[in-house]
Order: C-alpha cells, then structure tokens, then sequence
C-alpha cells in the first residue's frame, strides 16, 4: 500500500488554475520528485495532501489516514516544509525550537544538535533579524527535528545557497538509505535528478508525464558533438544521412541525434576522417521538461 496516496484530487478555482484529477502513489522507502514551474499546481496538491484544503473531487491520505479527517495528527507527524515560510517574528530561534520541541514531545537533543550543525545555524538570535536564508534554515531544522518517517517538502532549497543546497541534497539522500518516504516538490532540475526515484511533470494542473528516473536516461535518442581537425572531413560527415541538431562550420563540428542502436553506425561512419574531439551530450531531466513547456511538442510519455 502507497504511504502517501493522492486519487482523483480536484480543486478548480476557475480560469484553468487549480489540480485537475491528479492521481500520485508513493510507496515506503521511495523519493518521489513533483517537478513544474510556479503555479502548476504543485503547492496546491501539496496542501491538500496536508489537510490544509479539503478536495472538490477526490481524496488524499498519508499512511491511510485521510489527509482532511485526521489533519492534526499527520501535521504533527509529517516532516512537512512549506514552500513559503512565516515565523512567528517575537522569538529567538532557540525558542521556536523549544516550543516545537514540547508541541511535538521531541526528547532526542543530539539529533536536533546534529541538525543545527549540518546546517550551520544559529538559533540564539531573533527570528525577526534573521536573513530570509537562515530563516529557511531554521524552517528545514524544524521539519526533520522530530526525525519523521513521512517527508513533504514544497521547493526545500527555495532561500538557500548553493553551498547549503548541496548540504540539503546531501542530507536528502542520506535520509533515503534510512528508509524515509519522501514527496519533493520542486522547479530545480539537479535537485530533482540528483534524489528522486520517480518524477511527475505537472502542467496547468495536471500531470502529463510520470516515470522513473533511470529510464529517462535510457530511453530517448543519444546526441553527440563530433569536432573535426580539417574542412574536408566535416562537409564530407554533415553530407551523411543522419539527424543532425546543429552545424558549425567555422568550429568545423557538429552534433547528431540518433537512436542508441545506431551509435556503432556513427562510428564506423567517422572512419577515414581526421576527428579532433568525439562528445556524448547527456540527455537531462530538463530536456524532457522542456518538451513539455518549451513548445508544442510533447515528447512520448515514459512508461512506468
């Protein structure tokens, strides 16, 4: 059984905006990365999955509770990190983290320290003098302190820099060798790629494709740049019957598009030629993404 459920979920606020029938499963032990631009939908499914909104149509559950039903409860269990963070302005750090710590009966001192520390941060000054970095900081410290099982995060480095965003990318995966569940919504491509199992891309509320993020890389067409030493060579190769995604002439290099079964082709083609360079271009994450905002093009659905 899925540990975190969404069904059909359904929320139209008119105009095209809102989640339209969106259907998530996300199993024990799984990072799954909720990936699309501002206003997709992303933050909406995720405050319905934490009983923040009541569906139109549908239903959303975290361990088989339902997320509306039994609010409170899973809101004090999940480790859930806002996309937009508010702090309570008249208090230290340090006495936001005690006051969460007696909300939420933590008894475990060291693991909260090791969170102060991984992050680098200093509660003892007041929330309201607190850069908007730190306060993000003190945010991510306060949704693991508990150490919980189930994790929502709504874009987590969001505020951070680039130095603690590694630190958190690094923190997420750790979390995922000890068996936490985790939904990771986010518009940052390396930080989806670098941890997530499987991936939704959501467009206008809808999700329009699901897959695993292993056979991203393995399914679509190959690209490589090919670099020649001389002007024959390359007009003689960009004559050759292949896909080519652009021409260089001055730089006398080219890059190919061809199906994986077909790379032994390329290369027996490129002899007799004098090559100065031969690349693999990686097909990435956010080349799949942009088939889907960047035209009208959509690329064919990965399988699951």
């Amino acid at each position: 059984m899925s540990e975190i459920l969404v069904e059909h979920l359904t929320k139209d606020y008119g105009h095209g905006r809102g989640v339209f029938d969106v259907n998530i499963g996300i199993d024990k032990g799984e990072c799954y990365g909720f990936l699309g631009p501002n206003g997709a939908g992303k933050t909406t499914t995720i405050r319905h999955l934490m009983g923040f909104s009541k569906p139109q149509e549908g239903h959303t559950s975290i361990l088989g509770k339902d997320s509306w039903k039994h609010s409170a409860r899973l809101q004090n269990t999940v480790g859930y990190l806002p996309g937009e963070v508010t702090l309570p302005t008249g208090l230290s750090g340090s006495a936001f983290l005690r006051m969460t710590e007696q909300m939420r009966g933590v008894k475990d001192k060291e693991y909260l320290q090791m969170l102060l520390d991984k992050f680098k941060l200093d509660p003892n000054i007041g929330i309201k003098q607190m850069s908007l970095g730190v306060k993000r900081k003190l945010a991510v410290v306060t949704a693991f302190m508990h150490d919980p099982d189930i994790l929502v995060l709504d874009e987590p480095t969001s505020g951070l820099d680039p130095v603690m965003q590694k630190t958190f990318i690094s923190f997420i995966k750790e979390e995922k060798q000890r068996g936490k569940t985790i939904f990771l919504s986010s518009h940052i491509f390396h930080e989806v790629d670098a941890v997530c199992d499987r991936i939704a891309i959501i467009r206008d509320g809808k999700i329009v494709s699901e897959f695993k993020s292993e056979e991203l890389k393995q399914k679509h067409d190959r690209i490589y740049r090919v670099s020649f030493s001389d002007l024959e060579s390359y007009e003689a190769f960009v004559k050759k019957p292949f896909t080519f995604t652009s021409k260089n002439v001055n730089k006398l290099r080219a890059r190919v598009q061809i199906p994986a079964a077909q790379v032994g082709e390329l290369i027996s083609s490129l002899k007799g030629f004098h090559i100065a360079d031969f690349v693999e271009i990686p097909f990435t994450l956010e080349d799949y993404f942009m088939g889907f905002y960047d035209t009208g093009h959509h690329f064919e659905e990965v399988k699951k």
